[in-house]
């Protein structure tokens, strides 16, 4: 899956505090938060690297895309994931573009994807 990216040198829990801040400058809240490591570690015993995947809303866009097509509900909140790799943090984000395809959806879809593309670089620029 295309995915909106970069990788910092910042552990997840400085770059996770940046994160947030840039989602809420660019109007996202965290509806929900995930702790895979800890959920896997305590469900089945498993140790990994450190992965969190938070949902972020964005409600103007969320509200426009229900009016346009309401099965977009299905790819609600937008996934932000943050995982530790070597000695930094991997952010990834599912690119909307790629989940809402087709002309109707097509200029919400670029407009997220700037917004986001935006919280990456308030990354790069740590």
């Amino acid at each position: 899956m295309k995915a909106i990216e970069t990788t910092t040198d910042l552990p997840l829990a400085d770059t996770e505090v940046v994160v947030r801040a840039a989602l809420k400058d660019q109007g996202f809240g965290v509806l929900t938060e995930i702790d895979v490591a800890a959920t896997l570690k305590d469900k089945l015993g498993v140790d990994r690297a450190p992965l969190k995947i938070l949902g972020a809303c964005n409600p103007s866009f969320a509200h426009r895309a229900l009016m346009l097509d309401p099965t977009v509900s299905l790819l609600l909140p937008c996934n932000v994931v943050l995982e530790t790799v070597g000695g930094g943090t991997h952010v990834a984000i599912a690119d909307p573009r790629e989940l809402m395809p087709g002309e109707d959806l097509a200029e919400l879809a670029n407009e997220a994807a700037a917004q986001l593309a935006a919280v990456i670089d308030a990354l790069e620029g740590n």
